[in-house]
């Protein structure tokens, strides 16, 4: 969960406008595959399964 906070913080504080568009699209994906992992740890933990 720590590194999904660290990158939403990295994420919040740069301008965009500066950002190449290819590693912004890098950072988002990495951003998306880090916040699919956590939803899979809840479930796991929480035993939420999907139907």
């Amino acid at each position: 969960m720590g590194e999904l906070s660290a990158a939403i913080d990295c994420l919040a504080t740069e301008d965009v406008t500066e950002i190449p568009p290819m590693q912004l699209a890098e950072q988002l994906l990495e951003l998306h595959w880090q916040m699919a992992r956590l939803q899979a740890q809840i479930a796991r933990r929480t035993g939420v399964r999907l139907p």
